[in-house]
C-alpha cells in the first residue's frame, strides 16, 4: 500500500512510542526553560509605528530622549478657586513620594472652577507604570479629603499600569476559562475523559514549547505585547481542532470494526494529511504578513507560524503514539449518560453503513440544498454579503487607552472629563526638530512659531520638543484637520534653511501613519495569501475549481467577519447583547490580522471536508453522493472542532481590553458561519453545481486518501 508523508510519520511514531513520546515531552522541557531564561524583549514605540510619527520616536530614543512619563490630574470644585486647598495638598504629597521630578503649578480653567496639574515621573518611561502606585494613592487621598471637589488622573505611567494589570487579569481569565470550554466540549464529543484530555493536554504543551521558542526569537524580532495573547490563542484552537479531527477518525474507524494497528493507519493517511495540509497552508498565510514591513505584524506572523507547525508535529507523531500506547484506554473515565449517547451513535453509524454517516442533523440539511442546489446557493450568498455589507464603512484607528478600557473605566472618565475642560491636554501632538545647533537663529525662529503648551530643548543633543494641543477629542475630524495643518506648517517648510529636520508624533499622528502604512501593506499580504490558498489546494486536489472555490467561500467568510465587527464595535449594534460597546473604531491592525487569519484556519474544515468527498469519489461514489456522504461523515468532527474554535474565541470576546474583544467576536462569529452557513450550504450547493467537471484534472491525482 502507498503510504503519504502523514502516513509514514504517524506509523513511525507509533512503532516507536517511547521514543515519540519522550522526545515530545524533552522538547516542550526544553524549550520552555530556553525562552523563560533569557526574556523576552518588546519593541520600542518606533518600532511598532510608522510614517514620520515613528521617525520622531527614533530621533527621541536614539539620543536616550525619550520624554518622561507625563501624568495628568483635574481637580474640580463647584465654586470657582475651590479647587485650590486640594491642589496644593496634592501638590505636597504627591511630591513626598519621591515619585516625581517635576510637578507645574495648578493651570485654572476659564471659569476658575477647575485647575489642571502636569507630573513628570522620574526614572525610565517605558518602567513609569511600576513605579506609579504611590502617586496614585497620593492622588486618591487628596481628593477623599475636601469635599464638593473631585479629582481625575490620566497619564501615560497610570496609564501603563492599568494596561499590565489588565493584561494578567484578562490572560489567567483566557486561560482558566477557555481550557475547560474546550475540555467540556470534548467530553461531550468523546464521552470519555481520557479521549478528551488527550488535545487539550497537546495544545497546552505545543503552547507552552512555542511560548518558549518565541521568547528566543524575540531577541532577534521584538514583539508587541499581545502577542502572546494571539499565541495562545491560536494554539489552543487549532491544537485542540487538529488532535480531535485524528482521534475522531481513529476511533470511527474502530467502530466500524477494525482493528486498532488499522485503525491507526488509516487515520494518519486520511486525517493526518489533512492537518498537514491545513497546518501549511495556515503558516504560508501568516506568511504574508511579513510583506506588510510592520514589525508588529511579523511578530504576530512569527508567533502563529511557530505554535501551529509544533500543534502540527505533535498532532501526527505524540498523538499517534499515544494512541498506540494507550490502546483501548483511550476510552476510560467513560461519562455514563454522553458515553452511551455516542456509543448509540456509533453503533447506528456501523448499521446503517455510509447512508446514515455523520448523523440525521446533516441529512436533514443536505437534502434540500442538494435537491436546489442553485437556490441555496444564491440564498446563502446574500446571507453572506447583507452580513459583509457594513464593512463598506469601516473605519479603523489605533484605539487609545480611553477607548481600550470601556466608557466607565475610571481612566476614560478621567481622560473624557480632561479633554473637556482642556482640549488636547491629554493626547497633544508633539514635534521632534533635530537640528545640527538647536540655538541657531533660524531654528529658534521656526520653533517660536507655534502656539505651544510647552518647548523643551535638549541643548546637548540638539534636540527639541514641541507640545501642540489639538482641538476636538483627540480622534475627531477637527483633530485630524488640525494635524494636518499641524505637518503642512511643520515639514519641511518651517525650517528651510535652518539645517533641521522635524516630524509631528503623539497619539493621533501615530494612528494615522500607522493607517497609511497598512494602506500600503495590505494589497501585497492579500495577493499573496489568495496565491498561496488557491496554489495549496491545486496541489492537493489537483483542481482549479475546487481551488478556485476554497478562496472565494474565505472571502465571504471574511467580508462577513468585517462586517460583524463593523456593526457592533463601529456603530453599536448588539453590542450591549456581547457585553460591550460601541467605540466609533475598529482597532487597526485587526483587519490584516482577522483577513489572514481567517484564510488559514478556514482550511481547516475546508481542507477535512474537501478531502472525505473525494475520498467518497475515488470509492466509485457520483459526486452528488460523494458530497453527501463526505459532509455527513465529517458534520460531527467539523461540528465540534468549530464549538471549541468559537468558545475559545469568544473568551477573548469577554475581555477588558476593547482590541481583545473585537478579535475573538470577529473571528468566532467567522468561525460559526463557515463551519455551518458556508460548509453546510455554500460549499455543498456549489460543488453539486459544479459536477463532475470539478474533478477534472490535467493529469489524474494519486488516491491519497485511499486506504486499504
Amino acid at each position: 500500500m502507498r503510504h503519504n508523508l502523514a502516513a509514514r510519520v504517524g506509523i513511525w511514531s507509533a512503532h516507536h512510542r517511547k521514543t515519540a513520546i519522550v522526545g515530545w515531552l524533552l522538547f516542550v522541557v526544553l524549550a520552555t526553560v530556553g525562552g523563560s531564561s533569557v526574556g523576552m524583549i518588546e519593541m520600542t514605540e518606533s518600532e511598532g509605528g510608522a510614517g514620520d510619527s515613528a521617525r520622531a520616536q527614533k530621533i527621541l530614543e536614539d539620543a536616550d530622549l525619550e520624554s518622561p512619563a507625563g501624568e495628568l490630574v483635574l481637580v474640580s470644585s463647584r465654586t470657582e478657586g475651590g479647587w485650590k486647598a486640594t491642589a496644593a495638598e496634592l501638590t505636597r504629597t504627591v511630591a513626598a513620594t519621591g515619585e516625581t521630578t517635576r510637578i507645574e503649578p495648578p493651570l485654572p480653567s476659564a471659569d476658575g472652577k477647575e485647575a489642571l496639574i502636569r507630573i513628570e515621573m522620574k526614572g525610565a518611561p517605558d518602567t513609569a507604570g511600576k513605579r506609579v502606585e504611590p502617586v496614585l494613592k497620593a492622588v486618591r487621598a487628596a481628593g477623599d479629603a475636601h469635599e464638593g471637589v473631585e479629582v481625575h488622573q490620566f497619564g501615560a505611567a497610570s496609564a501603563d499600569k492599568w494596561l499590565n494589570d489588565l493584561l494578567a487579569d484578562d490572560f489567567t481569565k483566557a486561560e482558566f476559562t477557555a481550557i475547560p470550554l474546550a475540555l467540556g466540549i470534548l467530553l461531550v464529543i468523546f464521552g470519555t475523559v481520557v479521549a478528551a484530555l488527550l488535545p487539550v493536554a497537546l495544545a497546552l504543551t505545543a503552547c507552552a514549547a512555542a511560548f518558549g521558542l518565541l521568547t528566543l526569537a524575540s531577541h532577534q524580532l521584538h514583539l508587541f505585547q499581545t502577542t502572546y495573547s494571539v499565541m495562545f490563542l491560536m494554539g489552543l484552537a487549532v491544537g485542540v481542532d487538529y488532535c480531535l479531527f485524528y482521534l475522531r477518525r481513529e476511533r470511527d474507524e474502530r467502530a466500524a470494526g477494525r482493528d486498532p494497528d488499522t485503525a491507526l493507519r488509516i487515520a494518519a493517511a486520511t486525517s493526518g494529511r489533512a492537518v498537514l495540509v491545513s497546518g501549511v497552508t495556515v503558516m504560508l498565510a501568516m506568511a504574508g504578513l511579513f510583506l506588510s514591513g510592520m514589525m508588529l505584524f511579523e511578530g504576530f506572523a512569527l508567533a502563529t507560524i511557530i505554535v501551529v507547525l509544533i500543534a502540527v508535529i505533535g498532532s501526527v507523531t505524540v498523538l499517534p503514539a499515544l494512541l498506540a500506547w494507550l490502546g483501548d484506554r483511550v476510552d476510560a473515565g467513560r461519562i455514563p449518560l454522553v458515553s452511551r449517547r455516542g456509543k448509540r451513535a456509533r453503533d447506528g453509524r456501523v448499521r446503517g453503513g455510509r447512508a446514515r454517516e455523520g448523523g440525521a442533523l446533516a441529512g436533514r440539511i443536505l437534502r434540500p440544498v442538494l435537491a436546489r442546489p442553485g437556490l441555496f446557493a444564491v440564498l446563502g450568498t446574500v446571507v453572506m454579503l447583507a452580513l459583509a455589507a457594513p464593512a463598506i464603512g469601516m473605519k479603523t484607528e489605533q484605539l487609545g487607552m480611553e477607548k481600550q478600557f470601556g466608557s466607565d473605566a475610571p481612566l476614560t472618565v478621567a481622560h473624557a472629563k480632561i479633554t473637556d475642560s482642556f482640549p488636547g491636554g491629554p493626547d497633544p501632538a508633539r514635534i521632534v526638530v533635530k537640528a545640527d545647533d538647536i540655538d541657531a537663529a533660524p531654528v529658534r525662529a521656526a520653533l517660536a512659531a507655534f502656539d505651544a503648551d510647552r518647548v523643551t530643548v535638549h541643548r546637548a543633543r540638539d534636540i527639541a520638543e514641541i507640545e501642540v494641543p489639538l482641538p476636538g477629542d483627540g480622534t475627531d475630524q477637527r483633530s485630524r484637520d488640525a494635524l494636518t495643518d499641524l505637518r503642512e506648517r511643520t515639514v519641511p517648510a518651517a525650517f528651510d534653511g535652518s539645517g533641521a529636520t522635524a516630524y509631528v508624533t503623539g497619539e493621533l499622528a501615530e494612528s494615522v501613519d500607522f493607517n497609511e502604512k497598512l494602506k500600503d501593506g495590505i494589497l501585497p499580504v492579500f495577493l499573496f495569501i489568495t496565491a498561496v490558498t488557491f496554489l495549496v489546494m491545486l496541489f492537493c486536489f489537483r483542481s482549479s475549481l475546487i481551488a478556485v472555490t476554497a478562496v472565494l467561500l474565505n472571502l465571504l467568510s471574511v467580508a462577513a467577519a468585517y462586517g460583524v465587527m463593523v456593526a457592533v464595535f463601529q456603530h453599536g449594534v448588539g453590542a450591549s447583547l456581547l457585553g460591550t460597546e460601541k467605540v466609533g473604531a475598529i482597532e487597526s491592525w485587526l483587519p490584516l490580522f482577522v483577513l489572514v487569519v481567517l484564510f488559514g484556519l478556514s482550511m481547516d474544515y475546508h481542507v477535512f471536508v474537501v478531502s472525505r468527498i473525494r475520498e467518497s469519489r475515488d470509492g466509485g461514489a457520483d459526486n452528488r453522493t460523494a458530497i453527501a456522504e463526505g459532509i455527513r461523515r465529517t458534520a460531527g468532527s467539523v461540528t465540534g472542532a468549530a464549538a471549541i474554535m468559537v468558545a475559545v474565541f469568544a473568551v477573548f470576546g469577554t475581555l477588558t481590553m476593547q482590541s481583545m474583544k473585537q478579535m475573538g467576536v470577529g473571528l468566532a462569529v467567522a468561525i460559526l458561519l463557515d463551519a455551518t452557513l458556508v460548509r453546510m450550504i455554500l460549499l455543498p450547493s456549489v460543488m453539486s453545481l459544479l459536477g463532475d467537471r470539478q474533478w477534472h484534472s490535467p493529469r489524474k491525482a494519486p488516491a491519497l486518501e485511499r486506504v486499504d
